[in-house]
């Protein structure tokens, strides 16, 4: 009963290896089977001719040469500052009483700032005007004495002499009139120079004496200062060789000017290098350069509605300056610069690439004017260029995007395709192993 009972108690462990032998031999041939249909096929795939399996030709990014007119700026360092400024001081001697303005407020010319004690002016106004009511009464009487001498003197009831001396009279009485006439203005002024008011429209600053101070006229005391801020004046500097250069090159007719004028447009560019929203104008350019720096003087006027620019900021100043025609705009990685010369690469219609010499003007932003060497139509090639060192001979180009991702869209079919033929045998030695 006992030898009987071994096999029963052995098979469950047996039928396991037995299943696993079998599959694994079944893998065998059929990985044997593939092998012998590959090695059937071969000669067929080979007759066919090594073309049908080549890949695709590499992409590369390419821009259309587009000619246009194309705008030269320069970018130069400036200064702002108002483009008026009144020192605000007193024309009356006396107690200040009130000041009437907020520091740092907006004020209106003609607005009433400080007011002056103007006891003392009144009184004055007051004896100026009594002196001139005195002298017109001298001269009533002195008319009326002249005016009743002269049928006298025709009837000899009054002597010439008498009467001369009554026009006399008169004459001397319309002088003192018109003295004081002149006083009670000259009063009349003095007393309105105790109320200070603005001589502008524009931003007051602080204010330099209080209440209580004593301010002179003699003295000319300081009170406070305002600073017309729209527009601001913008004071840049040029070298004054790229000045000559210009003027050369707009003389040869190689540019033209923008907007006719020489540099008429100013745009100003904020600290943190965004670009201000109103646009300036050049109003003049200094005749003369300063023999210390070599630098020409120039002067733009920049509106400010709001109140965003303060005198004293230091801004950058972005001239347009001329215009060059049938110009093209190529980005800076496209062009290779070098002591022999800057060179583009060409890709032509059949996807061959070949280097071009151009003709470069200038820099607009980060991409370079190109004046000459290449025509409508053609294709320039910005990146790729490790393609062609890895020996492409023919690539396909395709459009250049500034922010372009950092794997082609056009490589994406093939990485799944390549990645699933390596799991393949991967998972086969895996299924084999188990």
């Amino acid at each position: 009963m006992k030898n009987t009972m071994k096999p029963d108690l052995q098979a469950p462990s047996t039928l396991p290896l037995r299943r696993r032998v079998c599959s694994a031999a079944a893998l065998l041939a059929l990985a044997a089977g593939l092998a012998a249909c590959g090695d059937a096929k071969s000669p067929a795939g080979a007759a066919n001719g090594a073309g049908a399996g080549a890949p695709p030709p590499p992409e590369v990014a390419v821009v259309t040469v587009q000619p246009g007119t194309v705008q030269l700026s320069t970018e130069l360092p400036g200064r702002l500052e108002a483009s008026r400024v009144a020192q605000v001081r007193a024309r009356a001697t006396g107690i200040l009483l009130k000041r009437t303005f907020t520091e740092g407020s907006d004020v209106k010319a003609g607005q009433t700032l400080y007011q002056i004690d103007a006891a003392p002016y009144d009184a004055a106004l007051q004896s100026a005007q009594a002196q001139l009511a005195q002298a017109q009464a001298q001269l009533a009487q002195a008319s009326a004495t002249a005016t009743r001498y002269k049928p006298l003197v025709a009837v000899r009831a009054v002597s010439q002499q008498d009467y001369d001396a009554a026009v006399a009279a008169e004459k001397a009485a319309q002088a003192q009139v018109a003295a004081g006439q002149a006083a009670v203005r000259t009063a009349s002024i003095n007393r309105g120079y105790a109320t200070v008011t603005a001589p502008l429209t524009g931003r007051i600053g602080r204010t330099l004496v209080t209440e209580g101070a004593l301010v002179s006229a003699q003295d000319g005391t300081q009170l406070t200062t305002i600073q017309q801020i729209n527009p601001l004046y913008l004071n840049i500097t040029q070298p004054a060789a790229q000045v000559l250069q210009l003027r050369e090159a707009l003389q040869a007719g190689q540019l033209e000017r923008a907007g006719k004028a020489e540099a008429a447009r100013v745009q100003v560019l904020l600290e943190n290098g965004q670009a201000y929203g109103e646009a300036g104008r050049l109003l003049f350019t200094d005749l003369s350069v300063d023999p210390a720096t070599g630098q020409v003087s120039l002067r733009a006027e920049v509106p400010n509605p709001r109140g965003l620019l303060l005198p004293g900021m230091y801004v950058r100043a972005r001239l347009q300056q001329a215009e060059v025609d049938n110009a093209i705009l190529l980005p800076q990685q496209a062009v290779t610069r070098g002591s022999s010369g800057d060179t583009v690469m060409v890709v032509t219609e059949d996807g061959k690439v070949a280097p071009r010499p151009v003709k470069i003007r200038g820099a607009k932003g980060d991409q370079w004017i190109v004046t000459d060497g290449l025509k409508a139509g053609e294709q320039v090639m910005v990146e790729g260029a490790m393609k062609l060192m890895m020996g492409a001979k023919v690539v396909k180009p395709v459009p250049w995007q500034a922010k372009q991702a950092a794997a082609p869209a056009s490589q994406a079919p093939h990485a799944p395709a390549s990645g699933a033929s390596a799991a393949a045998p991967q998972a086969s030695a895996a299924a084999a192993s188990r």
